[in-house]
């Protein structure tokens, strides 16, 4: 008897589709090729090939075609950062991030940090918007401003207390607007520190380097708040010593004296009254310890920046993607009043402070910086990250077709290749062999990482 669509926990139209993908010739390259993208949502689907020939006689040494491929494509991993987009990708995204985060904090001489700036003073700063009226929440004493104790999971949580006085347009205009404040944040910050250790800005320079990494996270009330690693270096960056003076303590002060100074004035236009956004009296900085006892170690601050690096504006409810039209909105009744409310302020916003492009950004609430930003100097990139993976599958792939290493003058090589755009995405029954694929991989190797942990844990027991 067949299996039902039950059985599969999917409807009957993605089973069908499923069986006939199953069922179709090369399903075993299909699903090679699903595997080598990690299990990807939304792959790039390309047309072509490629030819690789010796440089100095012209034989061919290896030609490839996507004539030969199922559906006569290739497909490519699509990148996307959103866990709500792809969870593949961003699965990959955030083991980037982490790797990248934890440089900057432990030193890892194979992405060029050196091991000593765990020895730096390093803080985990957390900067938040003001509030813009009550909302529902689980304060200590249990009882929230409406004189409810909401359990964890209840839907009000995060929403205004009284809609029709909650400043929605000052909390769209403070998201909109928090790239600005964060840059202004680092300018006085450095002004900041250079003031404690009794230097000019100039001679600050010729002492130390200020570093950092951040992510950003919205709250359940729609606001955007920054998560920071800050980290004081020596003269010529992590390479060098940080100078006597430099200390937590120093960089604590700093932060909060310098997140009290920023101020970023927004005019008046039409009946929206002028405004001074600052920073919400919630600033929240830790020192980051390297030592078991300490509670806020370097892999739990490397974990969660990684974690919300992937993540958007999910916790509001909102949309995914860019709003073509308001009336959009009457498609999704499961849209929160709330945020419901703040895409219309980017809405009546937008003409208003057209530069601001906050209709563009109404699926955001209007915030419009990137999630995940550092400074040039914290550690590695992901670009470089990226391109270590590469080269390592480039390696692979040469090795398995016994073509010469392009190092070697001896055996160099050329390659000719052409490409076209075919598409993108999954059938439905490819995307749930696809998600099938990812959780599949995605256990193996978070169980390989746990072996490996478990014996080097035996390794130091011994």
């Amino acid at each position: 008897m067949a299996p039902s669509a039950a059985a599969f926990g999917t409807d009957p139209v993605t089973l069908a589709d499923l069986l006939r993908v199953a069922n179709s010739p090369g399903f075993d390259r299909w699903q090679e090729q699903v595997r080598r993208t990690g299990g990807c949502s939304d792959p790039i689907r390309l047309q072509g090939g490629t030819v690789t020939r010796d440089a100095k006689t012209g034989q061919v040494l290896y030609s490839y075609s996507t004539d030969s491929e199922p559906g006569g494509t290739l497909r490519l991993a699509c990148g996307n950062r959103r866990a709500s987009r792809c969870p593949s990708c961003a699965w990959t995204y955030a083991g980037d991030t982490f790797h990248l985060i934890r440089a900057g904090l432990t030193g890892d001489p194979r992405k060029g940090t050196p091991v000593t700036v765990r020895t730096h003073p390093k803080v985990f700063a957390t900067l938040t918007a003001p509030s813009f009226g009550p909302v529902h929440n689980r304060p200590a004493s249990g009882r929230c401003a409406c004189g409810t104790r909401h359990p964890e999971d209840s839907p009000a949580l995060g929403t205004a207390v009284d809609p029709e006085r909650y400043d929605y347009a000052g909390a769209v205009l403070w998201n909109n607007h928090a790239g600005a404040l964060w840059q202004r944040f680092t300018i006085y910050l450095r002004r900041e520190i250079a003031a404690r250790a009794g230097l000019s800005q100039a001679a600050l320079a010729d002492q130390a380097k200020v570093s950092f990494g951040k992510v950003a996270e919205f709250q359940r009330r729609g606001a955007i708040h920054f998560h920071a690693i800050v980290r004081i270096d020596g003269p010529e960056g992590p390479e060098t010593v940080p100078p006597a003076w430099a200390s937590t303590g120093l960089l604590e002060d700093a932060i909060q004296a310098a997140a009290a100074r920023v101020a970023l004035p927004v005019p008046a236009s039409g009946d929206h009254p002028a405004r001074e956004l600052r920073w919400g009296t919630q600033v929240d900085v830790r020192p980051v310890g390297g030592d078991d006892g300490q509670e806020l170690n370097e892999e739990a601050v490397a974990s969660y920046v990684a974690k919300y690096a992937t993540k958007a504006a999910e916790t509001t409810g909102t949309l995914d993607r860019r709003i073509g039209e308001l009336s959009e909105l009457d498609k999704h009744p499961e849209l929160p009043d709330h945020t419901r409310r703040m895409i219309r302020a980017c809405r009546d916003l937008d003409e208003h402070y057209p530069d601001r492009k906050l209709w563009a950004w109404a699926h955001m609430l209007g915030f419009r910086g990137h999630f995940s930003t550092k400074s040039r100097r914290y550690s590695t990139t992901l670009g470089a990250l990226r391109q270590v993976r590469a080269d390592y599958r480039a390696r692979q792939e040469r090795h398995e077709r016994g073509l010469p290493d392009p190092d070697d003058t001896e055996g160099s090589t050329l390659t000719l290749a052409h490409w076209t755009y075919a598409g993108h995405g999954h059938t439905p029954g490819e995307s749930w062999l696809a998600a099938t694929i990812h959780r599949e991989l995605q256990t193996n190797r978070e169980t390989a990482r746990e072996a490996l942990a478990d014996l080097d844990d035996l390794e130091v027991a011994a």
